[in-house]
């Protein structure tokens, strides 16, 4: 469904039960998957890629060359930036052209969310499932299961799939109380992170087909 007052480019790609609300933008080439909901005012840039049911919230603008994974969320005028170093005029006073600068996008993995009013700043990562409080700046890349609040955004917790705080059940097991599923933490580069614990199950059927540990 698209509303009238939608402009959506004729290059662009809307998939299939995907919704486009009053006064949204779709620009050139841009690729909306399946199921996706574009919120009232909100802005899709020339060539950003959005995979299946995404929803992006009223006036959020999302500037290419963003990339988001299947089932993102953007909340209400949240922004993801595509300029390093904006100016609006070059170093001898010309107004700048689209040949002046090259723009660097905003990679958001599968099943993230951006709060309200939060900036990503390009060309940063959001991790797999992974949660921007509601007006943080993001500067650094946010690992897989981090909330991340602040300003810059730091990493305050850890969150599951359900997006719930994960609570410490054993020395480096993280349980979510919403579903029951279990969590392990690492070091990696000499950083926390988090990973999804393995099910005896899963194990077994790994190792029987031959899979390295």
């Amino acid at each position: 469904m698209i509303v009238d007052t939608a402009e959506v480019d004729p290059s662009a790609e809307v998939g299939e039960g995907t919704s486009i609300w009053q006064l949204a933008q779709v620009r050139e080439n841009a690729v909306l998957g399946p199921g996706c909901i574009i919120g009232r005012g909100a802005y899709i840039g020339t060539g950003v890629r959005l995979g299946a049911n995404c929803k992006v919230q009223n006036h959020a603008l999302v500037y290419e060359p963003a990339h988001l994974e299947n089932g993102v969320f953007i909340g209400p005028a949240a922004v993801l930036t595509n300029d390093e170093y904006p100016r609006a005029i070059n170093p001898d006073g010309t107004r700048k052209s689209g040949a002046d600068w090259e723009p660097v996008g905003v990679t958001l993995r599968e099943g993230c969310s951006i709060g309200a009013r939060a900036v990503c700043i390009a060309p940063v990562t959001v991790g797999r499932w992974a949660t921007v409080a509601a007006g943080a700046v993001v500067t650094t890349d946010v690992p897989d299961f981090a909330l991340v609040a602040g300003v810059p955004a730091r990493r305050i917790r850890w969150v599951g799939r359900a997006g719930v705080p994960l609570m410490e059940s054993a020395p480096g097991v993280w349980t979510c109380p919403r579903t029951g599923a279990e969590y392990e933490e690492y070091t990696h580069d000499g950083a926390a992170r988090l990973r999804e614990r393995r099910s005896p199950a899963s194990h077994d059927h790994a190792a029987s087909r031959g899979d390295s540990q």
